[in-house]
């Protein structure tokens, strides 16, 4: 006796179209998961800018907030105010500050110069070992960010005047600004600033 029962399978046509459908699927999930990994990739790469641009302003507020009114001599032994801020040359804001950490004991003075500039699109923090300089006193340079376009200073006289240099035609070495602000302004055009105290004067 014949047997009247018999498998059938898929035909071409139909494996064709399931295989279609798969790949269609697969796309649409790579698609979807790639999506997911850059979105992950920018949001890193924005907290990991973020968090540069918050030390960048803790580190700039230490040092202004710690100013201190000891002019020095640069490394030809010329006599340079306590603060110095120029629109031109390496180093665009340079001044004495106090309060430089000491952890290890070393016998030096508790008072530091530093500055800061903008070099290949860089924010770069110098720092010198001593007051004052030898002639082959070199700083130490420190990149705090990178694509920044510009560097805009300005300074708060004691009456209130804003100052776009310093020390303002007229004062003596040892004058100090009562407040600072800074703007970061980057390559893509974003700008960023900051208003920052430098003495204990009364506002």
């Amino acid at each position: 006796m014949r047997s009247t029962n018999h498998i059938s399978g898929f035909t071409l046509i139909e494996l064709l179209i399931a295989l279609v459908v798969f790949a269609t699927l697969s796309l649409m999930a790579y698609g979807g998961l790639d999506a997911v990994i850059k979105a992950d990739e920018r949001l890193r790469e924005h907290s990991s800018s973020l968090k540069r641009l918050q030390r960048t302003w803790m580190m700039l507020g230490q040092d202004l907030t710690q100013l201190i009114g000891r002019s020095i001599r640069d490394n030809y032994g010329t006599p340079q105010p306590a603060l110095i801020a120029s629109e031109m040359g390496e180093y665009l804001l340079e001044f004495t500050r106090g309060g430089w950490p000491n952890p290890k004991g070393v016998k030096r003075s508790q008072l530091q110069r530093v500055g800061y500039g903008v070099s290949d699109e860089r924010l770069i923090r110098y720092s010198w070992s001593v007051l004052d300089r030898a002639i082959d006193s070199e700083p130490r340079q420190y990149a705090l960010l990178e694509n920044v376009r510009r560097l805009n200073l300005r300074f708060m006289d004691s009456k209130g005047g804003w100052h776009q240099s310093w020390p303002p035609l007229g004062d003596d070495s040892e004058s100090l600004p009562i407040a600072a602000e800074v703007v970061l302004e980057f390559s893509n055009g974003i700008e960023f600033r900051r208003l920052f105290r430098t003495t204990d004067y009364v506002w």
